[in-house]
């Protein structure tokens, strides 16, 4: 099973970079939310989260959104499964392209969900979609490298992404075209980049 993490926080730190980053950024960021005035619709605007407004569209909100979560529970969520599920994934891609994976995932995510959000007023932010592209590269391992994955690691798989869409469909207020954006990017970005063990 290679969602198991058994690293010491050294190792995990020395290891996985950028996913180590991406934790402690997003971490960060919400913790100046919070110190700064917290996490109302108007104050994640104002630090860079994607919204439907006419001139608050810009291309930089689709990056900064990803460090953005409105809520103790959405940010805890987010880096629960980044912790666990991003390191094997900058393991097979090495730093460098597991961290542009990530983004670009993370923006075609996001753009599905602004392009799909309809006229009503609308706000997103949050590390899902690239989240999901992580998980779209493990549906492609899945379904057309299946030597890559052990198969509790391909049962683990599938049974993330039923819950997962499951869950983004029937929550309110979630986001679930930019997961749905984030997970066919991440299958596609990861046939591109081309998935082999990095050594």
């Amino acid at each position: 099973m290679i969602f198991l993490r058994y690293e010491s926080f050294r190792q995990y730190i020395r290891l996985y970079p950028v996913n180590t980053f991406l934790i402690a950024a997003c971490i960060a960021m919400f913790i100046v939310l919070t110190a700064t005035g917290g996490t109302g619709i108007f104050h994640l605007i104002e630090f860079g989260a994607l919204t439907n407004v006419e001139g608050l569209n810009q291309v930089w909100r689709y990056i900064t959104a990803l460090f953005l979560h409105g809520s103790w529970s959405h940010l805890l969520f987010n880096m629960f499964a980044l912790f666990v599920f991003a390191p094997p994934l900058e393991r097979i891609f090495g730093h460098v392209r597991f961290a542009l994976f990530y983004v670009v995932s993370g923006m075609f995510g996001n753009l599905a969900a602004v392009m799909l959000a309809g006229s009503d007023f609308w706000v997103g932010m949050g590390a899902s979609s690239a989240i999901y592209g992580i998980y779209g590269a493990y549906l492609y391992m899945t379904v057309f490298q299946r030597q890559m994955l052990d198969q509790a690691s391909r049962t683990t798989v599938y049974a993330i992404l039923a819950m997962g869409l499951i869950h983004s469909f029937l929550v309110p207020n979630i986001g679930y075209w930019a997961h749905i954006g984030g997970l066919a990017a991440g299958f596609v970005f990861y046939k591109i980049l081309g998935g082999k063990i990095a050594r």
